[in-house]
């Protein structure tokens, strides 16, 4: 639980405060980002970023044990393994997996349409940045084509697995999925050009919205992507060139119990 009672008046410098505490590599467990770490190549990185971020949802002990499953299966380069096997494939390997509602049928479906991705673009990263604009002003015309496409590819409705931000969905895990390739300090390793991280969405979820709403920076009662947007907006008053920046060290206040908010402000957190 978020240790503090008291809305705060957020400037850059309590954000910048949490931010040098705890956007360390040693607060990440448990988070399925550091899954990413393991994997030099920007082929594999961004397979498994989509792969870890889609199944981010649910307890963090099963979130991490079910991408870490599915990686296992893949073998040493999930690239490889997209590129090698077919929907038949996929189905034989995963026909006993589940993930809360994410059967090993919709997981097939979903690496499906990654492998028509990069046999098209080959990239996930190609195919985003052909739906990304120069006058677009954050990602969401691109994330909405990526996902148009995507659903596409797999021949199949995804919108149970990975909901469009053309349906008013705050779309938590594919944002997150940007974060971790779009941007890159000690915490998120980066890897995609082409996408300047001022475009970015904070990665709205219910724990998100609520600490937004309780320091004053979302005023919208929906956790939608209207309340991302909002949310984004106000990060950019503070930080223009990267409102996601203090996504990390303010989720670690819900995930992590030895994290507290009230500590960090007064600077008697080691």
């Amino acid at each position: 639980m978020l240790k503090v009672c008291l809305p705060l008046e957020f400037d850059r410098g309590v954000l910048e405060t949490l931010y040098e505490r705890y956007n360390r590599r040693e607060y990440i467990h448990p988070d399925p980002l550091e899954f990413l770490y393991r994997y030099e190549s920007i082929a594999d990185r961004e397979i498994v970023g989509i792969v870890a971020a889609s199944l981010a949802y649910g307890r963090v002990n099963q979130i991490l044990k079910s991408v870490s499953l599915v990686l296992d299966r893949m073998g040493p380069s999930p690239f490889q393994y997209i590129q090698k096997n077919s929907l038949e494939n996929f189905q034989r390997s995963f026909k006993d997996f589940k993930h809360r509602f994410t059967t090993g049928d919709q997981l097939s479906g979903f690496l499906k349409g990654i492998k028509g991705i990069v046999e098209l673009y080959g990239s996930l990263q190609s195919c985003f940045l052909s739906g990304l604009r120069e006058s677009d002003s954050t990602v969401l015309p691109a994330l909405t084509a990526f996902v148009k496409e995507l659903n596409a590819c797999a021949d199949c409705n995804m919108s149970m697995f990975l909901p469009s931000p053309g349906k008013g969905s705050a779309c938590k895990r594919l944002n997150l999925f940007l974060r971790w390739m779009v941007r890159c300090d000690d915490v998120d390793p980066g890897g995609w050009r082409g996408v300047s991280p001022s475009r970015l969405i904070v990665p709205l979820d219910t724990h998100m919205h609520r600490i937004g709403r309780m320091l004053g920076l979302i005023s919208r009662k929906q956790a939608d992507m209207r309340a991302a947007l909002e949310l984004t907006d106000k990060f950019k008053t503070i930080f223009p060139s990267d409102p996601v920046r203090y996504d990390f060290a303010l989720t670690r206040l819900g995930i992590r119990n030895d994290l507290s908010l009230a500590l960090a402000v007064s600077g008697s957190h080691d």
